[in-house]
């Protein structure tokens, strides 16, 4: 027997566990409040709080709009002035004692919305993992980046500024045009570019586009460390990531620096 026209069942007459085996089941759609509503009409307190359940999940898919429609504020502007073609751009890896730089360029698609985006540090890494699938899908993206040796060579200032040039640059084949605007994560544009630019203190955690290239670098960043963790077993880089941690600066004690430490830097030995 079905419940009304959305083809739902007699929840009267289904066991608590059953309820809660079909409602875990239900996305965020149209017809949810009223499933609400009927099971609020249930007697049995266990359904009543499965219904508040589904009030808390209507709530936080409501916040996570709200979030990406704020974050999408300032890309908003800039289309109505006219710019068609805007980058978010951002790094990963400008802090650790080895490995590369990585940066990442994304375009997004407005028609495409992906919620959830976020500062890829506040993100957990399940999260991250799940948005990057998404980034990859639905929008243009382009990676770059600066090896330790050319971190040793530039410094970490501008061997970022390389691995963004080099993120914007593998971006380009996927345009159908060229970009017009790039909007850069901190306090400074990249030198040296012919291309409209825009810093944006804390972009990656107030702007969609930006907070999309954090993600995509950090989690390229990490799966390179993870396979120099194979190579480099020492050093434990899948625990610490090459970041300088008590464990990590113990065993850079013990065996000197790998060919991917940054030399450069005050903590690693020659």
């Amino acid at each position: 027997m079905k419940n009304n026209d959305l083809n739902l069942p007699e929840f009267s007459q289904l066991t608590v566990k059953e309820v809660k085996k079909f409602t875990s089941e239900l996305k965020v759609k149209k017809e949810l409040p009223k499933i609400i509503e009927i099971l609020n009409q249930d007697s049995r307190k266990g359904v009543q709080k499965i219904a508040a359940r589904l009030e808390r999940k209507i709530k936080k898919q409501q916040k996570i709009r709200a979030k990406w429609e704020q974050m999408n504020q300032l890309e908003t502007e800039l289309a109505a002035e006219g710019y068609q073609v805007i980058v978010g751009l951002d790094e990963a890896g400008r802090g650790p004692l080895a490995g590369p730089v990585v940066a990442a360029a994304v375009v997004l698609d407005p028609e495409a919305k992906i919620y959830g985006l976020d500062d890829s540090k506040k993100l957990s890494k399940k999260k991250r993992e799940i948005l990057f699938s998404k980034i990859k899908a639905r929008a243009k993206v382009g990676i770059g980046q600066a090896s330790s040796s050319e971190i040793d060579k530039y410094n970490i200032r501008e061997a970022t500024f390389v691995a963004m040039k080099r993120a914007v640059k593998d971006l380009l084949p996927e345009l159908d045009q060229n970009p017009e605007l790039l909007l850069v994560d901190g306090n400074a544009v990249i030198p040296n570019l012919t291309v409209e630019q825009k810093a944006v203190i804390n972009g990656d955690a107030d702007v969609n586009a930006i907070a999309a290239a954090s993600i995509i670098a950090k989690v390229t960043r990490d799966n390179i460390i993870f396979e120099y963790a194979e190579k480099f077993p020492q050093y434990n880089f899948k625990s610490n990531k090459g970041y300088g941690t008590a464990e990590h600066i113990a065993a850079l004690e013990k065996y000197g620096s790998s060919p991917i430490h940054r030399k450069s830097f005050g903590r690693v030995p020659e």
